[in-house]
This record gives C-alpha cells, structure tokens and sequence, in this order.
C-alpha cells in the first residue's frame, strides 16, 4: 500500500506486435523493457493494447515468447492487459494471459469499465462507470484504491453500425466516446477528491496525432479528441495504437502514447520506447525509455542510384536495416546494377531494394478518334505532326470512291498530259524560254511510246512489257 502522497510509479507498454516475422525485434526490445521497469521498482504494468501482430496459435513461439515476458512482469507487480485492434488482437487472445500470472495478478480488460486496484487485487465495475452502491462496497470491503483505471478497448463499430447506421457509425464512435469519458469524469473527480489516484487507459486515434511516418492524423472518423481525453478527468491517460511517442500536458495532466515498443517498419521516425509514469492525484509526468530497437536506414533516389554515395552510406551501415529505393524509366532499367548495390551492403542486417520503373507512354495523337472518316483522322495527323497531308488525302479519297481501272486510266491520263505540254530545259535562261523548244519529259516519251504499241491491250489481263528490250 502506497503512503498518502507519494507516487504510483507505472511501466506503460503498447503496440508489442508479437508475431512469427518480428519476434526477434519485438522480443528483445519488450524483454528490455521488462527488466528496465522491475529494476525501476514500477508499482504496476500497463500494456495499452495490440500485445500480438495477428491470430496466433497456441503453439507458436511468438505466443510462448510474449506470456514468458508477461508472466515475469507480473512477479513483480499487477498488470493490466488491454484489448487492442481486433485485426492485431482478435477478441479471445488475451484470455490465457489471466492464467499466468506469478505473484501478481495479470487482469484482462477486453470491455468499456472502470477498475480499481486495491492492495495488488483488481476489483471491476459491473457496468460502464463505478456507481455509488458499488463505491461503498469497494470502501468496505477493500479500503481505498491506490488507483482507478477507466478501461476503453478498441470499440467494435460494427457493432455500433447496426445500432447508428453505416452513414453515422465512422463519427458516432467518436460522439458516444466523448459521452462515456464526459460521464467518468464526474466519478473521477470524486475519486481524486478523496486522494486517488486516476488513470485512463484506451487503445486508438486521437485527431491531430502523428504518425510513426510524421503524418498527421486529421479528420471526424477518429476515437478521441483531446478535449474529450482531457473531459475524463484522468491524472493520466495512457493510449495505444499509434506507434510515435507523444503526449499532450493541461493543469498537471498528461495524456500520452509510448508508442511501439521496437520498430515494425521502414521509415518510422523517433526513439522506440515505454513510457514510466509517475502519478498524484492530480498530477502525472510520463518519460520515454528508449529500448534496443533496430536501426534502419532509407535512401530514396529520383532516378538510377548514385553508388559513390551508396558505397559512403554503406560503410556506416553494418548490422542496420537498409531500405534502398530508386525510379527510373523503363528504356534506362538496365543501367543498375542491383547485384554490385546489394554487394555494397554484405554487412548489414537486411537489405531491402524497391525499384520502381516508369513505363514508356505512347499515346495517340490527340483528336484523332473523334475524327469521323478516315481522311479527317489523316489530317488532323498532319496537324499535329507538321506534315502536308493534301496530297495523301486525295489519293486516299481516290481509293475510297475509285475501282482500280479508273484509277489507272486516270494516272496514264496524267502522264499524256505532262508529256504533251513538256517541261523547259534546265540550261535555258528565263530570257530566252520562248525561243527554247521544249524538252520532253522521258518518262512521258515512254509512256507515250507504250500506249502507242498497246493501244489494243488491257493493262490488267495483258503484258505490256513484252517484247521490251531487257
């Protein structure tokens, strides 16, 4: 039992992620944090959801890795467990955690409640909040708490969808959430005013945090808002879910996320951690202890890597985890060599290449499909491309409108013509053109020399060319 006034140290951890492909990263770093929060005589330990990654099964050492930590926690002090995202943490999870507790009880907060902890014991509420018949008996019967946690769980909006509707359920979580944290607030404030110490533990998005990645996260589809936090009337107010530590401070107050105890993923910004809290009534102060977790390193390039400066970044890289990105378009693909990149990086810890190439774009010309015919579509081609089309076009329309003997007769008609007028000489000055006798074009001359011998021929079933000289 604490004296009046001094502190109720707690270790908070969140977003554990135990699973088969981070239990090395989530394993050494929770291990760390266990040992460092015994050794920091923490008087109770706080996991503020998302223990597991996904679904495991009994078997698995991920499972056995996460209840071995746990069960040393709880030999050293009470632990409170609480349900995270149903996809990380599916409802039933938690429940063989209750089982293993050493000295300390391990107590599994899986539904919307306040519990208080009286001499190492967890004693619930049978309803949302404590009422004043409830509050009387705990007095009798316990004494008075050391601390009363307000416990909300990730709420299951489908659930909340069948009642408000599928339009209203993204922002009716956060409405009915306000609502709860407003009416816990009264029965806080009375707890504090006998010595108290309160403390809210939930698992969600409050609007306007920021991400692992620094991205803000803004918009009426969140759980909480600060305002609503604060309403509660906690003198501390642990979260979960979002992976970067921050927190927020109001009159001695503190609402904050420890975030993810190792680092999951690629990118993710500041130290990795858990937070020790150190609670009055009325008063909380929260600190990060960063743990071991892994070093990552990202290179992003607009355009085929720079190995100089690979091969700088490499000598620094060794046991890290390198995350090496480049774009490039599709006809320079074969300019990199991913082979001499990854010899680069022999020493790191992984090494993971995400090469984006642009594919080439050949598109048509534009306008040309909302031409009507075919010689329209060849004009505006020549529109486009700067080409004299004219000539082309009445070629084209010639075959449109023209059988084939037409056409022929048509052009031998031009040649006769051309050969019949002549062409003047190019040796003959502009000044003298009328005394200059024309000279025949030759190809006139033969074709007129062929429809001479051939007048009688057809130029489809006949040879016109025979008895020509070779």
């Amino acid at each position: 039992m604490l004296n009046e006034g001094e502190r109720l140290r707690l270790g908070h951890f969140s977003d554990l992620h135990y699973s088969p492909s981070h239990l090395a990263e989530a394993d050494r770093c929770f291990r760390f944090a266990v040992d460092d929060a015994i050794a920091s005589a923490c008087h109770v330990g706080v996991v503020s959801g998302d223990s597991t990654d996904h679904r495991l099964d009994a078997h698995t050492p991920a499972l056995s890795a996460l209840a071995r930590q746990i069960h040393r926690l709880s030999a050293h002090m009470p632990v409170l467990l609480l349900q995270g995202t149903y996809s990380h943490e599916p409802p039933g999870t938690l429940d063989l955690f209750r089982l293993i507790g050493a000295h300390y009880p391990v107590y599994v907060a899986d539904r919307i409640h306040q519990v208080a902890l009286c001499a190492g014991q967890f004693v619930p509420s049978d309803g949302p909040l404590f009422s004043t018949a409830e509050i009387d008996v705990l007095l009798a019967q316990h004494g008075m708490p050391e601390v009363v946690f307000t416990c909300v769980p990730t709420v299951n909006k489908a659930v909340l969808a069948a009642a408000a509707g599928v339009a209203n359920a993204a922002t009716a979580v956060g409405d009915h959430l306000a609502h709860y944290l407003a009416a816990a607030g009264t029965i806080n404030r009375q707890w504090r005013s006998w010595g108290v110490r309160t403390v809210g533990v939930s698992h969600g998005t409050v609007n306007g945090c920021q991400t692992e990645h620094g991205v803000p996260m803004a918009g009426f589809d969140h759980e909480f808002t600060i305002g609503a936090l604060f309403e509660a009337e906690c003198d501390a107010f642990m979260l979960g879910h979002i992976h970067r530590a921050q927190q927020w401070e109001r009159e001695g107050r503190v609402v904050a996320y420890p975030g993810s105890i190792g680092r999951f993923h690629y990118g993710e910004i500041g130290e990795k951690g858990y937070l020790q809290w150190q609670v009055t009534p009325g008063h909380a102060a929260a600190s990060l202890v960063a743990t071991p977790a892994r070093q990552t390193v990202c290179v992003d390039f607009d355009g085929p890597p720079d190995m100089v400066r690979l091969a700088d970044i490499a000598m620094e890289a060794a046991d890290k985890f390198v995350r090496i990105r480049w774009t490039v378009n599709e006809e320079h693909r074969q300019l990199v060599d991913r082979d001499a990149v990854l010899a680069l990086f022999g020493k790191s810890a992984e090494v993971k290449i995400e090469a984006r190439v642009l594919p080439a774009v050949r598109s048509r010309a534009e306008g040309i499909s909302r031409a009507a015919s075919l010689p329209e579509k060849l004009s505006r081609w020549g529109e486009l491309t700067g080409v004299d089309t004219a000539p082309l076009v009445d070629r084209l329309t010639m075959l449109e409108t023209l059988d084939a003997q037409s056409i022929a007769d048509g052009v031998l008609a031009e040649l006769r013509e051309a050969g019949a007028e002549g062409h003047p000489r190019a040796d003959v000055t502009p000044t003298d053109v009328h005394h200059a006798e024309p000279s025949p074009d030759p190809v006139a001359l033969v074709a007129s020399a062929m429809l001479a011998d051939h007048s009688s021929m057809d130029w489809l079933t006949d040879d016109l060319f025979a008895g020509q000289p070779a």
